[in-house]
């Protein structure tokens, strides 16, 4: 009989942000992810000081649990872009993801290298940018991939099968309320359509006890102590149930929630209190998916996300700037990569990062506010004219450089 699991996966990620760049610009100057001279939004300033609250305070407790407890597993998806930075700027945080990964208890999970939204508009490019992820993973840190996400938890019925065709065993997403009807996401099911692929979701209000309500004074259940998440964690395990599984955000620890919340506090007590109990254990995620048996097919035809209310891709396509944005960025593929300039392609993948158009919502009340704290613009609409600003730079470089080929 198996252990009472619970499945942590974290996310790791952070954008490159377009600085102020405006039409005067275009066709004279290319920097478009360069300091803008607001230090506040500078790329650099920005990872710089997410490094020092988040990821090594995180990467030290992960540690310190990883070599203290046997039985402590967790698993990460580390986008191509955040390896980028890390490389040029904070060496030791990746030398020490490297360390965790080296203890073969933690499991690297493939996505889009530029965290992209590609795979609604070219599965071309989708797929060029996952094989990039795997080269990538396979260099820094000397392991093959087998679980899949996709950005930001997106995901359906087609893209299921697609995973499965490309040899993952395991994929993941939300556990939306609206596909799972009576179901519960305590279980591993097979996708609708498929044969050799598992599929886990995320245990969307326990993760986001943690990742959203930890440090609010007006919630209910504050504040949240060890003792009483684990009883919500063992109720939840009742009947039968296979995993929890908990999925955030490595920023939640130490950016979003702040140090001074007791985060950290909080998270060290409560895996030594999970594991304090023999019955009890930590999967990765392919750990979840392959040592449980699947409790039936389940069917996701509309896409869900793991952002805002809706959990659909409204966040990144719910206004006509967005999807103008989208719709101008991927009418330039075949323009761009007919340079066969790797600098002019390296910048117009760059700017497929989801988080663009992200910052070009105008929702408002909660997800908007969440929505305007990420954002280092003044407005939604300055991140669509920079955006589109630099786009049509992109292109007039990609125009000259195919002139030239062709000479």
């Amino acid at each position: 009989m198996n252990k009472q699991g619970v499945t942590l996966y974290l996310h790791v990620h952070q954008p490159w942000r377009v600085q102020r760049y405006t039409v005067f610009d275009t066709a004279s100057r290319h920097d478009y992810f360069l300091p803008d001279g607001l230090a506040e939004h500078d790329n650099q300033t920005i990872f710089k000081k997410v490094a020092d609250k988040s990821y090594r305070p995180m990467n030290r407790l992960l540690e310190q649990l990883l070599n203290e407890q046997p039985e402590f597993r967790l698993s990460l998806s580390i986008t191509g872009v955040f390896i980028e930075q890390a490389q040029q700027w904070a060496p030791d945080v990746l030398e020490s993801f490297r360390r965790m990964v080296q203890t073969g208890r933690v499991e690297i999970v493939a996505e889009t290298y530029y965290h992209s939204l590609s795979f609604f508009y070219s599965r071309s490019e989708f797929e060029a940018q996952v094989e990039s992820h795997r080269q990538k993973i396979r260099e820094v840190f000397g392991v093959e991939v087998s679980a899949f996400r996709n950005t930001e938890l997106a995901y359906n019925d087609e893209l299921a099968a697609w995973a499965e065709q490309a040899g993952f065993s395991t994929i993941i997403t939300e556990g939306w309320d609206s596909f799972l009807g009576w179901r519960s996401p305590n279980f591993v099911y097979t996708p609708a359509n498929t044969e050799h692929i598992r599929l886990l979701l995320k245990n969307y209000r326990l993760s986001d006890d943690i990742a959203f309500r930890f440090s609010n004074k007006s919630w209910n259940d504050y504040p949240l102590t060890s003792e009483k998440y684990i009883g919500w964690l063992t109720d939840s395990l009742a009947d039968g149930a296979q995993t929890v599984n908990l999925f955030m955000d490595y920023e939640t620890f130490g950016e979003h929630q702040w140090a001074n919340t007791g985060i950290f506090e909080f998270f060290g007590e409560f895996v030594k209190d999970w594991l304090a109990h023999e019955e009890r254990t930590f999967y990765t995620i392919s750990e979840a998916a392959w040592r449980n048996e699947p409790q039936g097919s389940l069917s996701v035809p509309s896409v869900v996300t793991w952002a805002d209310r809706e959990r659909d891709l409204s966040a990144w396509m719910g206004n006509s700037l967005q999807r103008e944005a989208l719709r101008y960025l991927y009418s330039l593929e075949k323009t761009v990569l007919d340079s066969e300039d790797i600098d002019i392609i390296s910048d117009w993948r760059h700017m497929q990062l989801s988080d663009h158009v992200y910052y070009m919502s105008t929702k408002q009340s909660e997800d908007g506010t969440v929505h305007q704290y990420f954002s280092p613009y003044k407005s939604p609409y300055d991140a669509f004219l920079y955006y589109m600003n630099a786009l049509h730079d992109i292109r007039y470089r990609a125009i000259e450089a195919s002139r030239k080929l062709s000479s």
